[in-house]
């Protein structure tokens, strides 16, 4: 159902930002607002929230009794069908509620080509509204900061199970599929993300996206994984040694691990993300390795796996209670080797709350 105390809290927002109202596509900040879970097909579905607190839906007949029973027999909605398709509700929507001219901010699920017919119908200026949806789902509240705690247990003791299974012979898919499993089997709901099992020379792409290589002696292993639990999301990376590592490899590990933990040491309500980052970051380069480091240590968490606030280099936002993200600093030498130890965890007047405390220190198998 439509929760009035968030409404009231984007309206305050759009005000803020000096537009006359948002549009929202199937996505995370629709959920957050409504419960309705995002799905993406070709039909546009449409939440319109206006400064002046009115709202609407524009929504496919296909979708209709799930849209109406989650905002309630007040809500006003455009139904369109499939064969007569959306522009004739753009347009009788725009004329109801005095919608040309007005400056309209556009969230991340509106596609494209929506958003060209869109402005044919309803001429307006649209904006990008990534600054008002950020603001909207960024600080945390105790219910939230409990559901992102299970689901990072849930990732602790897969990783505690799953270490189990990896040896010599079986393949990336075998892992990623026994992550699966156990991700189920401990509670979660669903996947934040599809796993990343990257071994051996693979483990140098920081977001490697396939499974065919079969793991071999001598090999270290990133594993990147998380679920959902009520929504929200886990997101844990540990990197597991096949055998004895070499000494570069337990050299750059060390490395890896002192800049986790000193990042984490620095969050504190006041300091902005770029300190935190550059923490981690001058470790690392310290070291000769700072050419390796090539993305950011960090990135929020919530409903979506990847949201505000972003841990990078030129990012002065001030830090608060109740922001969530990532502390994951790597090292990925092309063609050779990469690792990274990554934790969730979250802003808290007293220091911090880590949501993932499985073990950190190296891990040979």
């Amino acid at each position: 159902m439509l929760d009035r105390k968030k409404l009231s809290k984007l309206v305050k927002i759009l005000g803020e930002n000096n537009v006359d109202g948002c549009v929202m596509g199937s996505s995370h900040d629709v959920e957050f607002l409504v419960g309705i879970k995002p799905f993406t097909d070709e039909r546009f579905r449409g939440f319109y929230v206006l400064t002046d607190g009115r709202w609407f839906f524009i929504c496919p007949e296909l979708y209709y009794e799930d849209v109406r029973e989650a905002l309630g027999e007040e809500a006003h909605i455009y139904i369109w069908t499939d064969a007569g398709g959306v522009l004739e509700s753009f347009e009788k929507a725009g004329a109801d509620y005095g919608l040309d001219g007005k400056t309209i901010a556009v969230n991340d699920g509106i596609r494209a080509m929506d958003l060209i017919d869109m402005q044919d119908m309803i001429p307006c200026k649209y904006v990008n509204g990534s600054n008002v949806f950020e603001e909207l789902r960024l600080l945390k509240d105790e219910e939230e900061a409990q559901y992102l705690a299970k689901a990072g247990e849930i990732a602790d003791k897969t990783f505690e199970e799953v270490v189990k299974h990896i040896r010599p012979g079986v393949t990336e898919k075998e892992i990623s599929n026994k992550l699966k499993e156990l991700l189920t089997q401990f509670g979660g709901e669903g996947l934040s993300f599809s796993p990343i099992v990257a071994s051996g020379p693979n483990s140098s792409k920081p977001h490697y996206n396939d499974d065919k290589r079969v793991i071999e002696e001598q090999d270290l292993v990133i594993l990147d994984y998380g679920c959902t639990y009520k929504g929200y999301c886990s997101d844990i990376s540990r990197t597991v040694f096949v055998g004895e590592p070499t000494e570069e490899q337990k050299k750059v590990y060390d490395i890896c691990l002192r800049a986790t933990i000193a990042a984490e040491k620095a969050v504190k309500e006041g300091i902005t993300a770029e300190e935190v980052d550059k923490v981690a970051r001058d470790i690392i380069s310290e070291e000769g390795y700072g050419e390796y480091f090539i993305c950011r240590t960090g990135h929020g968490i919530g409903l979506s796996f990847h949201e505000a606030p972003f841990i990078k280099n030129g990012n002065k936002q001030i830090l608060k209670t109740g922001m969530c993200f990532s502390i994951e600093p790597g090292i990925y030498i092309p063609g050779k080797f990469g690792m990274r130890v990554e934790d969730i965890l979250m802003v808290d007047r007293e220091g911090i709350r880590i949501f993932n405390n499985s073990n950190r220190n190296m891990i040979i198998v």
